[in-house]
């Protein structure tokens, strides 16, 4: 079914800001050392390198959490997140990712929300689409739009691991949660 999908999906997570593979004995200063070295090479990178054949295809989000210093574990967006990332084999890229359970807006209409139901709207989602190249070990993305709009052109770089069917990644200086520390943990699957 997703095979037949067409390239359009509303874009998802702050994708690869910085990472190292999951599992890693790294400190969230060091991922942000190894994000600031990679990110400077990543606009050529990504427009010079292809995309590995085992990273094309459509992706399904397992877990997307911060992880604290402490070891306290949150999962940004609720138990059971989804999520859909499309890499085509250009380089092409889409990524959403949400809360399983969202609550809608009381009047039914997009623009007459309440503040509490837009900062759950914000809070709740993450989207995003760009170009991405990779090698054996390392993918460099490029976002074009994002839905927060800090991340409109910003390029980064990100050890990944590739098991199987499952992909993963450390952000290492995540959208929220990284002035206490937190990195964030992502784990996608392959989609048949």
């Amino acid at each position: 079914m997703y095979r037949h999908r067409s390239l359009f999906i509303l874009g998802g997570l702050a994708l690869l800001l910085g990472a190292t593979p999951v599992g890693a004995t790294h400190t969230p200063s060091e991922l942000a050392t190894e994000h600031a070295d990679s990110a400077a090479g990543s606009s050529e990178s990504a427009g010079s390198m292809a995309v590995p054949a085992a990273l094309v295809g459509a992706w399904t989000l397992e877990r997307v959490d911060n992880v604290y210093p402490d070891g306290r574990r949150v999962e940004l967006y609720g138990p059971h997140p989804q999520g859909l990332w499309i890499i085509d084999a250009q380089g092409r890229y889409m990524m959403q990712m949400v809360r399983a359970q969202r609550t809608p807006f009381a009047a039914n209409d997009k623009s007459k929300g309440s503040a509490e139901e837009y900062r759950a709207a914000a809070m709740d989602s993450n989207a995003h689409y760009g170009r991405i190249s990779a090698d054996a070990s390392t993918m460099h993305t490029h976002i074009e739009h994002a839905a927060f709009p800090n991340w409109d052109g910003k390029d980064g770089g990100s050890a990944y691991t590739l098991k199987g069917d499952e992909l993963s990644y450390v952000v290492a200086k995540p959208s929220s949660g990284a002035s206490e520390g937190a990195h964030g943990e992502v784990v996608w699957r392959r989609l048949p």
